[in-house]
């Protein structure tokens, strides 16, 4: 079982339109989803979930669609978070939130304060988030602290550039999985998917269920994660 699974929900608005519905409508079936993917994931003692629901270049889409995510985001933070808190969920938001609107601020800091206790699933909601701001983003903080002279450059290496980055309190993702059909990370993760096996399934958001989140699992289970290693040696054949 991974303990991380790393999700970009791909494909609400393509099954809006095999429908004949407003992409409003693929939203709401996708937020539906999300809902019943974290509680699966609870469920099968998966440690931390991250999931990538709005993008640095999502705002480039129609200002009427941005508003709509916006306001169900909204919307979908004030109905849910009693209950995630009440099943033991943590929840945090990774990306720049200073775009968003103070109310929405607001609500993201509220859900945090009234999950922080929880120590169960670790559900992190990536928004107007991008891997290569991440990665910029630490490199700045780094260089400020080289700069106050709290460190010299040559202490900079992997293991403390990831500690400034999103996501340090967890593991790096085992299993990344994006619905939809398309087969790219589309700047998700960049530094932590390092070694993380990618599962691209063609089925999209709104029908990815509980099946198909096995699927997925069934998929890690099948891989040898190497890490560099032979084969032999993760086996322990040429002991």
């Amino acid at each position: 079982m991974p303990l991380h699974v790393a999700i970009i929900m791909d494909g609400n608005g393509r099954w809006a339109r095999k429908k004949n519905l407003p992409r409003a409508a693929g939203h709401q079936a996708g937020f539906n989803t999300t809902r019943d993917i974290v509680e699966a994931s609870a469920k099968r003692n998966i440690h931390a979930l991250t999931l990538f629901a709005f993008s640095s270049e999502n705002w480039a889409r129609p200002e009427k669609e941005v508003g709509l995510l916006m306001d169900l985001f909204l919307r979908g933070l004030k109905s849910e978070v009693g209950k995630l808190s009440e099943n033991n969920v943590r929840i945090r938001f990774i990306g720049e939130r200073s775009a968003f609107s103070e109310k929405l601020q607001a609500e993201m800091a509220s859900a945090e304060k009234t999950t922080v206790n929880n120590n169960g699933l670790k559900l992190a909601i990536a928004v107007n988030y991008g891997g290569r701001w991440d990665i910029v983003n630490a490199a700045r903080h780094l260089a400020q602290q080289v700069k106050n002279k709290e460190i010299e450059p040559e202490q900079i290496d992997i293991q403390r550039f990831g500690h400034v980055l999103s996501l340090n309190d967890v593991p790096e993702p085992d299993l990344f999985i994006r619905t939809g059909g398309e087969k790219r990370i589309s700047n998700y993760l960049l530094w932590q998917l390092a070694y993380t096996e990618l599962y691209f399934t063609d089925v999209l958001y709104p029908d990815f269920d509980d099946a198909e989140l096995d699927n997925a699992i069934a998929f890690y289970a099948g891989r040898q994660r190497r890490f560099g290693r032979t084969g032999e040696q993760v086996t322990g054949e040429d002991a």
